[in-house]
């Protein structure tokens, strides 16, 4: 008979007291232990202080022992794993990739859900959720390097009028966050190399810093204007706007700071 089980449980965006009731009272009966912070990462806590709440030790994973999963799922065989991620757990493909592979050994899965970077920057934007196209995420160019399928996912989602929610690279492993400022200058290098159109110093754009956390930033504004802005420390997210209601100019305007002058502009006749 099966004794295992592997539970994925969402910590939420900012803090460990971001963590839910059935959250807690989940880990408190699991055998075992695992998180990853490397999709993403709750930037107003620590391990420790997440062990304390919990009351429970835990084993970091790199990205390399989360995508190659054997020993998470032989342990998960015999005893009740946890396995906690930053937001809500099925919204990057490894954890799915993770269950699926725990589905087909014949190990029982569940979920414990939280809050999600998805949904909380539309939220706080004013946004209407059921708007946005495509997700895409920026990451770091490297040698030899530099993927522009982000500029394609925002010039479809805008050619549709939807908004486009655009993520920023984490290298956990290396204290590395980007910024909003260099996610919005690689969008401009991006269209010097494509040249579609689609971006360019005047673009209005809208940043959204430590979503989650007590007092978050957020700024809606041209990107040339964003750009000399000092966010402050990390998580940093970008959206680049389609077609807004009325009620989201509005919003951008009363809580982002859009400017008047740049939201008449935007306003339909």
């Amino acid at each position: 008979m099966q004794k295992g089980q592997l539970i994925f449980i969402g910590l939420g965006l900012y803090d460990e007291t971001d963590l839910s009731v059935k959250a807690i009272q989940e880990i408190k009966t699991c055998d075992f232990v695992y998180a990853e912070f490397y999709t993403s990462s709750l930037m107003g806590t620590t391990k420790d202080r997440i062990e304390h709440i919990i009351g429970k030790p835990i084993q970091l994973l790199s990205r390399e022992e989360t995508e190659n999963n054997e020993n998470i799922l032989k342990r998960a065989e015999n005893e009740a794993v946890a396995f906690l991620v930053g937001g809500d757990p099925m919204t990057a493909t490894t954890h799915l990739d993770l269950r699926l592979s725990a589905i087909k050994r014949g190990i029982p899965t569940r979920i414990i859900h939280s809050s999600s970077i998805v949904t909380a920057v539309p939220g706080l934007l004013g946004l209407q959720n059921y708007k946005f196209g495509r997700t895409t995420t920026l990451a770091y160019p490297e040698k030899n390097y530099f993927p522009v399928s982000p500029y394609h996912i925002i010039k479809e989602n805008k050619e549709r009028g939807l908004h486009t929610l655009v993520l920023l690279d984490i290298q956990a492993e290396k204290k590395r966050y980007m910024t909003a400022n260099e996610g919005l200058q690689l969008l401009l290098q991006m269209e010097q190399k494509v040249e579609e159109k689609i971006i360019n110093d005047t673009t209005v754009a809208c940043v959204v810093a430590r979503a989650g956390s007590k007092n978050p930033f957020l700024r809606a504004d041209t990107i040339k204007s964003l750009q000399s802005i000092d966010f402050g420390p990390p998580l940093h997210t970008i959206v680049i706007p389609g077609n807004l209601h009325f009620m989201e100019l509005e919003a951008l305007v009363t809580i982002a700071g859009l400017p008047n002058k740049i939201a008449e502009t935007m306003q339909k006749p």
